[in-house]
C-alpha cells in the first residue's frame, strides 16, 4: 500500500535535482504562518538597524518574490527552490558554470566562452583539471583562488574543501546532495559498518534488544516517547499540508481537520458521519475525532511498519528524521568502518585531490559543491588532517544541522534574518568578484497570483509569476507600449530545465503478456498518435508564445537534445504503421487530425484489434477498449494537457476507443497512481539536470521501474554507456539513440517545452546592470552583484 504524495518525487544522483510534479494546476495560497524571526550570528545592532532603515527606503533594497520558505538555509540540507535560492548567494561554488550550462574549469583566471554571438567572461572559485588514466581511474584536482574570504574574514582553504566534503559523504548525512553516490575510492570502506541510530533501533515495528550499541533506558526513550511524538508531529505535518493547500476540498460537514486531511490522503472514507480508515479503524465524528497519533499508526501499518519507505513516501513538507531528536540520527558502528576516504587528498593549503575509480560523466557537477566554512559549520579543535580527523565525529552532524536556519559562507550576500515571511540579506564587502552594488537585497514570500500586481505596486522589484497567454497579457497591458517589455515592466523569457509529456504505463496498456511486443508498442503508438495531432494547437492557446511543442522526451535546453536542423530528426508519432508520412504539407488541423485518427486504425489494427466499417469492435487478449488518463487540473481542467486530452478522448470515441479523463482535484493522487503502478496514462512534467543522464527516468533500477516499466537490457545498455564516457558528441548519439528507443516504445509522448518568466521593475531597476542574455543555465542570481537599483 503505498501513496505517493510527494510533488517533488524523484532525486537524480548529482548536484542538481530532478522532479516530476503536475504543470499547470492553479496554486493555492498557502496558510498565513506565524510571524518568526531568525537571525544570523554575530549580527551587530549596525547591521540590523542598517537593513531595517534600508526597507523604509533610506537605502533602497531590492526586493524579489518568493515562495513559501521551509527556513532551511542550509548548503547542506536546503530541498526547495526557495531555500535554495536564498542559502546559494550566502555561498560560492567550488567550479561555476556558464550560460550553456558548461563547467568554467579555469576560474582563478576566468574564461571568455561565447554564447550567442557574444563573448561573455566567467571567473570563479577554482581551477579543476581532469585527468584519465590509463587504469580507468578518473583523477580531479581542484586548485582554490587565495584570495577567498568568507563574509566573516576567514580566509577560504583546502581545509574547508576537506572539510565539506567529509560533511557530505558522511554515513548520518541525509539531505539531496548525492555526493556519495560517486564511485570515489575508498569511500565504499568509509560509509560501511555504520547505520542511523534510529534505523538500528527500529526494525519493523519491533524493539532492537541489542543493547551493544545503546541502553536500554535509550530505547526505551525511543519508543515510548520520541518515536511516538515524531509520528504525531509527521501526520500534524500532512495535516497542516492539507489545511493550507487543499482546505477547500475538506468535507464542510466535518470539523476535524485531521480526518478531512486523512480522507484526501487515501487514509480514510466518510460515510453518515462515521470515519472508516484503512485498519478497519473507525471514529463517529459527532462524538470523537481521530488524533495525529491515531492517524501516525494507520501509515504504519498501511506499510507494515517499514517506518522508512512509510515515511520517505507520505512526508508532505517535513521529513520524519526532521522531526526527530537529532541524536537519533547520529550513526553506530555496527561493522568495520575507515577512518578517512582514500580518494580524497589535500596537497597543499589551497589544493585538493579527488579520485575516482571509473569514469562518470556526471560526476564534476556533482563534485562541484558549496564551499562551506569549517570554523563555522564544523569544529576546528576536531579537525586534523593529518590524524584523520575532519571537523566533526564520524556519524554526528549535530553542528552542521545546528546552522540549518542560518548560512554562512563566501557568497555575494551575508544572511541578517528571517521574520514576517520575508528574508533580510546585506552585501558582502568581501565577496571576491568585488562587493555587490546593492548593499541591501530581500527574499519576500508571494504568492503566484500576486506576483505581477506586486511588481506593478511597487511591493516587489523582481518575480518569477507562472507564464501563460493570460500572464503575458496582463504584463503588456501594464506597459504604454502594449509590449511585455516597456516602461514599467520588463520581461525576460527563457526555457525551464525540463518539459511537459504524457506518459504511458507498458505493463498496463499492452497486448498479451508482453509489454515489449510489436502489437503493444502498435496499440500505444495508435493512442500517441491521435494525442500527438492535438499539441500544437492546444499548447499555443494555453501558453501562446511562453511555451512550444517539442518531438522528443528531452528539454530542449540540453545540449543532448535533437535539434530541427539534424538530418534525422523527426515529429513524434508522425508516421503510420507502415512507416509513411501521416501528414503532408499544407494540411490544415482539421485534415491532419482526420489523418491522425485514420492512421490510428491502422496501429490498433496490427495490434490485433477488430476493425469493421472504420471502428473498433473487439480488442485482442489482454489489450482494453477502454484506458483511463490522470491529469492533475485541479478538477478543473487547469492544465496544458487538458485539452490535448479532452479534443483526443472525444475522437477516439468516433472510431469506437474509450480514453477516459480523470481529473484530480489532489495531485498526489497521481503520484500514488504512478508509484503504485495502477496508472494507465498520465500527465506530468520532467524538471531535468543540467547533465542529461537518463538513469533515473529510463534505466530499468531508475524511473522506469515504477513508471514506464520498460525493462530492457538495450535501453539499460544506452543509459549505462552515456554514464561512462565524457565525451559531449559520443554521449549526444547514444543519448540519440535512447530518445528513439523511448519514443519508438510509446510510453512517453513528449508535449511541451514552457519558458520562465522574470518580471523586473523598469522604474526601480537599473535593466541594463543585470546580466544579459539569461537562459536556462544562467541568471541574474548568478552576477547579483552586478544589479543596482535606480
Amino acid at each position: 500500500m503505498k501513496r505517493a504524495k510527494k510533488f517533488l518525487a524523484l532525486v537524480l544522483a548529482g548536484a542538481m535535482t530532478v522532479s516530476l510534479a503536475a504543470c499547470g494546476a492553479a496554486e493555492q495560497s498557502a496558510e498565513p504562518a506565524a510571524t518568526t524571526e531568525t537571525t544570523a550570528e554575530g549580527a551587530t545592532e549596525e547591521t540590523t538597524a542598517a537593513t531595517e532603515e534600508a526597507s523604509t527606503g533610506s537605502d533602497t533594497p531590492l526586493v524579489i518574490a518568493a515562495d513559501d520558505f521551509s527556513e532551511k538555509f542550509s548548503p547542506f540540507f536546503s530541498n526547495s527552490v526557495p531555500d535554495t535560492n536564498v542559502q546559494a548567494l550566502t555561498q560560492v561554488l567550488l567550479l561555476g558554470n556558464d550560460r550553456a550550462g558548461e563547467i568554467i574549469y579555469n576560474g582563478i583566471e576566468g574564461e571568455t566562452k561565447t554564447w550567442n554571438g557574444t563573448d561573455y567572461f566567467y571567473q570563479g572559485a577554482s581551477d579543476c583539471t581532469v585527468t584519465e588514466n590509463a587504469d580507468g581511474t578518473v583523477l580531479y584536482e581542484f586548485k582554490l583562488r587565495d584570495d577567498m574570504k568568507f563574509s566573516d574574514g576567514e580566509p577560504v582553504t583546502a581545509d574547508d574543501v576537506i572539510f565539506t566534503l567529509y560533511a557530505y559523504l558522511d554515513p548520518s548525512y541525509d539531505g539531496a546532495t548525492s555526493v556519495y553516490s560517486l564511485p570515489i575510492e575508498g569511500l565504499e570502506a568509509y560509509r560501511s559498518g555504520a547505520e542511523p541510530l534510529w534505523k538500528v533501533m527500529y526494525k519493523n515495528g519491533d524493539a532492537n534488544t541489542d543493547f551493544s550499541l545503546y541502553t536500554e533506558e535509550q530505547q526505551k526513550q525511543f519508543f515510548e516517547v520520541d518515536l511516538p511524538a515524531a509520528g504525531a508531529a509527521f501526520a500534524q505535518d500532512i495535516t497542516d499540508y492539507c489545511v493550507a493547500n487543499y482546505g477547500d476540498y475538506f468535507d464542510a460537514s466535518v470539523s476535524s481537520d485531521v480526518a478531512n486531511a486523512m480522507t484526501l490522503w487515501g487514509y480514510g472514507s466518510i460515510e453518515d458521519g462515521v470515519l472508516t480508515a484503512p485498519s478497519g479503524k473507525t471514529w463517529d465524528l459527532a462524538s470523537e475525532e481521530p488524533t495525529t497519533a491515531e492517524w501516525w499508526e494507520e501509515i504504519l501499518a498501511a506499510y507494515d511498519y517499514d517506518l522508512e519507505t512509510a515515511t520517505d513516501t507520505e512526508k508532505a513538507n517535513a521529513s520524519f528524521t526532521e522531526l526527530l531528536d537529532v541524536s537519533y540520527l547520529n550513526t553506530v558502528e555496527t561493522g568495520a568502518s575507515a577512518d578517512h576516504i582514500t580518494g580524497i587528498t589535500k596537497v597543499d593549503d589551497y589544493t585538493v585531490d579527488i579520485l575516482l575509480t571509473e569514469v562518470d560523466a556526471t560526476a564534476i557537477y556533482s563534485l562541484a559543491v558549496y564551499v562551506t566554512p569549517l570554523h563555522y559549520y564544523g569544529d576546528t579543535s576536531l579537525y586534523d588532517y593529518e590524524n584523520n580527523k575532519f571537523g566533526f565525529v564520524k556519524g554526528d552532524l549535530s553542528s552542521v544541522r545546528a546552522k540549518t536556519t542560518v548560512p554562512l559562507g563566501a557568497g555575494p550576500y551575508k544572511f541578517v534574518k528571517y521574520e514576517n515571511k520575508t528574508v533580510y540579506m546585506e552585501a558582502n564587502d568581501l565577496y571576491f568578484k568585488g562587493a555587490p552594488k546593492t548593499k541591501n537585497l530581500q527574499w519576500k514570500v508571494t504568492s503566484n497570483p500576486d506576483k505581477t500586481p506586486g511588481v506593478v505596486q511597487g511591493t516587489i522589484d523582481i518575480s518569477d509569476p507562472s507564464a501563460s497567454k493570460d500572464a503575458l497579457a496582463q504584463i503588456a497591458g501594464e506597459n504604454s507600449n502594449g509590449e511585455i517589455t516597456g516602461d514599467k515592466l520588463t520581461t525576460i523569457l527563457t526555457d525551464t530545465r525540463g518539459y511537459g509529456y504524457i506518459g504511458m504505463n507498458s505493463q498496463n496498456v499492452k497486448v498479451g503478456d508482453d509489454g515489449s511486443s510489436e502489437e503493444s508498442k502498435n496499440l500505444r503508438k495508435a493512442i500517441a498518435t491521435v494525442l500527438s495531432v492535438y499539441r500544437d494547437v492546444v499548447i499555443d492557446s494555453y501558453y501562446g508564445e511562453a511555451a512550444s511543442v517539442i518531438n522528443y522526451p528531452i528539454s530542449n535546453t540540453s545540449w543532448a537534445a535533437p535539434q530541427a536542423s539534424d538530418p534525422d530528426y523527426a515529429i513524434a508519432f508522425s508516421t503510420d504503421v507502415n512507416g509513411d508520412p501521416i501528414y503532408t504539407d499544407g494540411m490544415s488541423q482539421e485534415e491532419k487530425e482526420a489523418a491522425a485518427l485514420e492512421a490510428a486504425l491502422g496501429f490498433f489494427e496490427a495490434a490485433g484489434y477488430t476493425v469493421e466499417d472504420g471502428k473498433l469492435t473487439a480488442a485482442p487478449a489482454g489489450a482494453e477498449m477502454t484506458y483511463e488518463v490522470l491529469i492533475g487540473g485541479s478538477g478543473q481542467g487547469d492544465h496544458p494537457s487538458f485539452g490535448i486530452l479532452t479534443a483526443a478522448s472525444e475522437a477516439l470515441k468516433t472510431i469506437g476507443f474509450d480514453l477516459v479523463v480523470t481529473d484530480l482535484s489532489d495531485s498526489s493522487q497521481l503520484w500514488s497512481a504512478t508509484e503504485g503502478g495502477t496508472a494507465d496514462l498520465w500527465c506530468a512534467a520532467w524538471q531535468t539536470t543540467i547533465d542529461p543522464d537518463m538513469f533515473q527516468i529510463y534505466h530499468s533500477e531508475g524511473g522506469s521501474a515504477y513508471m514506464y516499466r520498460i525493462y530492457s537490457d538495450e535501453l539499460d545498455e544506452l543509459v549505462e554507456a552515456g554514464r561512462t564516457n565524457t565525451d559531449q558528441a559520443y554521449r549526444k548519439a547514444i543519448y540519440k539513440e535512447a530518445l528513439d528507443f523511448v519514443v519508438d516504445y510509446a510510453v512517453e509522448i513528449p508535449v511541451y517545452q514552457r519558458q520562465d518568466l522574470t518580471l523586473i521593475s523598469t522604474e526601480r531597476v537599473k535593466v541594463d546592470s543585470l546580466c544579459p542574455d539569461m537562459t536556462t543555465y544562467y541568471s541574474y542570481l548568478d552576477e547579483i552583484e552586478t544589479v543596482e537599483m535606480n
